[in-house]
């Protein structure tokens, strides 16, 4: 499911992979059924290649990863979170375009 920039981050490595990434991650939370998740993933995939060494991008699939679900309280998918130092700094509900996603990800590079 995931392009060759993107990630799979699960309730065993997301505190490896995730809080503990030296970059900001950006976390597409989906499951195989939502509609909304596989119009989103091409869009993730793209945001992968296009920040690839500057941003990781990666997945987490609610329904094999819930404890990590469940820790970040994702209640609708697609929900799409940055984090930065191992902290969560930015939470998109819904499947946005790819512009929004970039203006998220280019803010938090400038910032630091």
């Amino acid at each position: 499911m995931a392009g060759a920039n993107t990630q799979n981050f699960t309730d065993d490595n997301f505190d490896a992979e995730v809080l503990n990434s030296a970059v900001p991650v950006l976390v597409d939370f989906w499951a195989e059924w939502c509609g909304p998740c596989q119009l989103l993933a091409p869009t993730i995939d793209e945001l992968a290649s296009e920040y690839a060494g500057k941003i990781k991008v990666g997945k987490v699939d609610v329904d094999s990863a819930q404890k990590v679900a469940a820790k970040y309280n994702v209640q609708q998918i697609p929900t799409v979170m940055l984090f930065d130092k191992g902290q969560p700094v930015e939470r998109m509900i819904g499947a946005k375009n790819k512009r929004e996603y970039r203006a998220v990800l280019d803010a938090r590079l400038g910032a630091r």
